[in-house]
């Protein structure tokens, strides 16, 4: 593949964009012969071979992903969207190139796998593979999530047990129950859920009679946030991330 169309399907431009990034000589290559020492590119027409390859645009490191599968951890006072009403987009916190990948089935760019509140934090999946995002979206495949919730009123039992056998919302007759629930002090509970309807988290803390302070997804899956990942900080998807993912799916 030809380097412009390259750095084009990762997102860094048009192809004339491209070209002229390796034409000015912002862009270098890593090759088997210089692993450590990039080599700087002239040539936009250039060949190599995308899969594996890694390279440096302006300064930056990137590594060549035919797909792009991110986690972010979400700070409060963020919002799910392009377009957010009151406060910043989670979009903001991720570099251009994936924000501007090439549009593929309709997803331009790197878009969210489901939707936190904009005062939840933690683990938010992002890609531009469409199928991926249906897939896990989808309430066929109960693909659980594991939520920390900070509650207002001490928990009891009985709080854990009703939420474990069901609480009916107020727009569905049939009660929505908890996978897993686990009161780990007396304010913390962990809740896991393989459904996600709207403000689903504290519309069940409200119908048991608690309320929620404080929400956080700690893992999507199998895979848990790292907890050296920061607020506000992203990273790539590896193939065992992805892989731990299906398997708690």
């Amino acid at each position: 593949m030809q380097l412009q169309d390259i750095l084009y399907s990762q997102g860094f431009g048009t192809r004339r964009v491209c070209a002229g990034l390796i034409q000015q000589g912002l862009v270098q290559v890593y090759t088997e012969n210089n692993a450590e020492a990039p080599e700087t590119i002239a040539q936009a027409a250039m060949e190599f071979v995308a899969d594996g390859l890694r390279f440096r645009v302006q300064g930056v490191d990137w590594p060549y992903h035919e797909k792009a599968y991110v986690m972010l951890n979400k700070p409060t006072a963020t919002e799910c969207s392009q377009k957010p009403s009151t406060y910043p987009s989670i979009y903001t916190l991720l570099p251009s190139p994936l924000r501007l990948r090439p549009q593929k089935a309709a997803v331009q760019g790197v878009q969210a796998v489901g939707r936190l509140d904009q005062d939840t934090t933690g683990l938010l999946l992002l890609t531009d593979d469409g199928k991926f995002i249906h897939r896990m979206s989808s309430p066929r495949h109960h693909v659980p999530k594991v939520y920390e919730v900070t509650t207002k009123h001490a928990l009891d039992e009985r709080q854990v047990q009703r939420l474990l056998e069901g609480v009916v919302l107020d727009d569905d007759p049939k009660p929505v129950r908890a996978a897993a629930c686990e009161a780990v002090d007396t304010h913390h509970l962990r809740l896991t859920l393989t459904e996600g309807k709207y403000h689903q988290v504290k519309r069940m803390l409200a119908a048991v009679g608690n309320r929620v302070e404080a929400l956080h997804r700690s893992q999507i899956g199998g895979l848990r946030l790292p907890d050296d990942l920061a607020p506000g900080q992203w990273r790539w998807l590896s193939p065992a991330d992805l892989e731990s993912i299906q398997h708690g799916a």
